[in-house]
């Protein structure tokens, strides 16, 4: 049986399988007879008498989630309708045209095209507005993201006419794509920071999670890669195989990577046995609060073993696995089963006595509490520490994985106008009305990817188009705040203006100077800390 994680929320980290079955029980089943047809009584008995009519199907789907909150945040209920959407992200693709989009001003606005996909090889680009889907029109009449994927979602082999304008010109260009399986890509980005350092953005851990990255390692090697910055800020999770496998990546020998432990399921030991591409070689892990699950126990297996740095700040705190259990109407639920524990034996799933709206809430509380300014102040007793395997450095339990090097959160950028803006999802918004309307041009006087990025200057024109989407959002300009977090705001532009131009990667390229995570450990890297740390040695 496949085991997989999913995380916070959004999907819970997750053991793929589809049915499982307990051996008899004798009157252990008992309890489980006499609630169930106490269930069913009821039922039966609102349904033949209840003063109004009953939605019978509703009733029975709001007690499933009931019980379940009542377990733990991470077992959760998909309607069979969802089921096969919320598992596209750990299988790595889905059927459909392969654009990405957002919704504005009442239009479906392709942000990119998916590499490989259909819309690509047809020559759709970023910046394109979809009017019409198979002769409907479809701007203007308040569609939402789920009206666009029925619309352009479908089984391999089908088509979907539709027409887009572009630019400036009234002209409607009339596409007929034939939909095709799009990878889910895992790997955002990855290229040479200096001449030994590489970096590799991973948002997600699915079925060819792995694969990418093996590709990008060789292809990094070539270029001389001899330390690595890998990125797993934002990823929260995935399947667990694929977790395991990456952590068998970088550690040597016969290394417990990580353990599941359960009521109804044995202990089951996970361990590195394969030789991995990058066993030796200096490497440090970037994670913050919404790091979860797979990313945990990558990161939890590599500090374990003192096999790398973690930086950044402490991760969510998933360590629950969950099981696929069918149900009879074709839904089904993800059910808790086990915890997974890190080699040196920590659970790091943190506490949810206090139900589930408090669970969620924590994340955002570490604000409000100081934490992401300064670990002073977690309480961290002595019945949460443990020592690493090799160095017996001490690292802690109950609740996320703490980095060996904290980076508390950069406000000095900060402003409330910067903020609003961001919410809007204006920055965004500017890029690709910038494009749309300037893209001859801009193909034309920015081919040049690498100057791209080392010298291109922003345009006044998008600088003003941000400040005029605000006014239309009722975001009135503030000039000091726009000088406090111009930086910030200028270099944001410049970087999704490059992901729209080029790829992922150049916006990591662009951005990743302002990240203080980012930049910490190339001081990590460079400053001596990483060779005073001791990890890596063996």
């Amino acid at each position: 049986m496949t085991q997989t994680l999913r995380a916070p929320a959004f999907l819970p980290l997750f053991i793929a399988a589809t049915f499982f079955a307990f051996p008899s029980q004798g009157m252990a089943q008992k309890p489980v007879q006499e609630q169930g047809e106490k269930f069913n009584t009821l039922l039966y008995y609102m349904n033949r008498m209840y003063v109004d009519s009953v939605d019978l199907d509703g009733l029975v789907e709001t007690a499933i989630r009931g019980m379940l909150e009542e377990l733990d945040p991470h077992s959760v209920y998909i309607p069979a309708e969802d089921l096969k959407q919320a598992d596209e992200p750990l299988n790595g693709k889905f059927e459909g045209i392969g654009v990405r989009f957002n919704i504005m001003k009442d239009t479906i606005m392709v942000v990119s095209t998916i590499a490989g996909g259909p819309s690509e090889k047809l020559g759709i680009m970023a910046g394109d507005r979809i009017v019409e889907v198979d002769g409907e029109v479809v701007a203007g009449v308040g569609i939402r993201n789920k009206g666009v994927m029925e619309a352009l979602k479908g089984p391999k082999g089908t088509h979907v006419e539709v027409g887009i304008r572009r630019g400036r010109s009234n002209d409607l260009l009339n596409f007929d794509i034939e939909r095709d399986k799009i990878p889910i890509y895992s790997v955002d980005a990855h290229y040479m920071v200096n001449d030994r350092t590489a970096y590799v953005k991973i948002n997600r851990f699915s079925k060819g999670t792995m694969d990418e990255l093996n590709a990008a390692l060789d292809a990094l090697k070539e270029e001389g890669m001899k330390d690595l910055i890998l990125d797993l800020q934002g990823n929260g999770g995935g399947m667990l195989n694929a977790a395991i496998d990456m952590g068998d990546e970088f550690l040597a020998g016969d290394r417990l990577i990580v353990y599941t432990d359960g009521r109804s399921f044995p202990r089951e030991d996970r361990v590195a046995d394969t030789e991995g591409r990058f066993e030796k070689g200096r490497l440090v892990v970037l994670v913050d609060g919404s790091s979860a699950s797979a990313s945990e126990i990558v990161s939890g297996a590599i500090q374990d073993w003192d096999r790398g740095l973690i930086v950044g700040r402490r991760t969510f705190g998933k360590g629950l696995v969950q099981r696929p259990v069918r149900l009879p109407d074709g839904s089904a639920v993800r059910l808790t089963v086990q915890q997974y524990f890190t080699p040196t034996g920590r659970c790091i799933q943190k506490p949810y006595e206090d139900g589930v709206d408090a669970y969620r809430r924590e994340k955002y509380e570490r604000f409000e509490k100081g934490e992401l300014t300064s670990l002073d102040s977690l309480d961290l007793p002595d019945s949460l520490k443990y020592s690493t395997q090799i160095l017996n450095r001490t690292v802690y339990g109950g609740g996320g994985i703490l980095p060996d090097v904290f980076v508390p959160i950069d406000t000095s950028y900060n402003s409330v106008y910067f903020t609003d803006l961001l919410r809007r999802g204006l920055f965004n918004r500017a890029v690709l009305e910038y494009v749309d309307r300037n893209r001859r041009r801009l193909e034309k006087k920015l081919a040049d990817r690498n100057d791209f990025i080392t010298n291109h200057k922003l345009d006044e024109e998008l600088l003003d188009g941000l400040i005029a989407l605000g006014e239309e959002e009722a975001i009135p300009f503030v000039e000091e705040d726009w000088n406090a977090s111009f930086f910030a705001i200028d270099l944001r532009l410049k970087a999704i203006l490059a992901r729209t131009l080029f790829d992922t990667t150049a916006f990591y390229e662009v951005f990743n100077p302002i990240n203080p995570v980012y930049r910490r450990a190339l001081e990590v890297l460079e400053d001596g800390t990483y060779k005073d740390s001791g990890v890596g040695q063996d």
